[in-house]
């Protein structure tokens, strides 16, 4: 059986910093021979760019996996919970969750946008899960966040990772937080990871009653940098 693959976060950005790594390396040799100081100025930007890339592809293809361990492990699940993941892509965090719930289910929404993940598509999910061994405790819908086919109270836990903050404008986030929250059972959990955004989250959760709590989740997760940094957000539905 093939091996699972789970493809890189937000394509785009990545090739924005590889691209203008490369573009810089012509610049950096001609300004190399001159003398100067301004003949620094490209190498400086192109270890910039070139270290950004690499530390976007660890967290995309090595961090996030390790962080998400660690954070589902701290949850301490039962093991037959019903679980929903929001923006599942290809099953990095679903296929985590499905493993700690032998007795449980886990259900994966999304629009399957590959400008969000590449290669993002229902049957790659599938052909992951199965892969990992867990596609009996998997299944998948195509489902907009803010408009989730799920009756109320539905599951023990929403999860989110780096998804919520690829809509746009800003009311259709938070009505994607509401949508969690409708189908979040009372007692039940909600995390979510994310970057720019998560202190809204935090923000709109305390309007509605809750007692959100925000960290870090440190350089395994920074997007590029410490300027992006990935923070969790984390409640309890009342």
């Amino acid at each position: 059986m093939s091996r699972a693959r789970y493809g890189v976060d937000a394509p785009p950005a990545l090739f924005g910093l590889v691209s203008g790594a490369v573009l810089l390396i012509p610049g950096t040799i001609l300004t190399a021979v001159n003398a100067g100081w301004w003949a620094l100025w490209p190498a400086a930007v192109f270890v910039y760019l070139a270290g950004s890339a690499a530390l976007y592809l660890h967290t995309t293809k090595r961090g996030k996996f390790a962080v998400w361990a660690e954070i589902l492990d701290d949850l301490g699940l039962r093991g037959d919970e019903r679980v929903l993941d929001l923006g599942c892509g290809r099953g990095a965090v679903l296929i985590a969750v499905a493993k700690r719930l032998p007795q449980g289910h886990v259900t994966g929404a999304d629009l399957w946008r590959s400008v969000d993940q590449s290669g993002n598509a229902p049957e790659v999910t599938t052909a992951n899960a199965a892969a990992e061994g867990v596609a009996g405790r998997v299944s998948l819908d195509t489902a907009d966040m803010t408009a989730l086919p799920y009756p109320d109270d539905s599951f023990d836990l929403v999860v989110a990772s780096m998804a919520i903050h690829n809509i746009h404008p800003a009311r259709g986030r938070r009505t994607a937080l509401d949508e969690a929250l409708r189908v979040l059972r009372p007692g039940g959990r909600l995390v979510i990871a994310d970057i720019s955004a998560a202190k809204s989250y935090q923000a709109h959760l305390t309007e509605r009653g809750l007692a959100p709590a925000i960290r870090s989740l440190g350089w395994r997760m920074w997007w590029g940098g410490p300027w992006l940094p990935t923070l969790l957000v984390t409640a309890v539905k009342t």
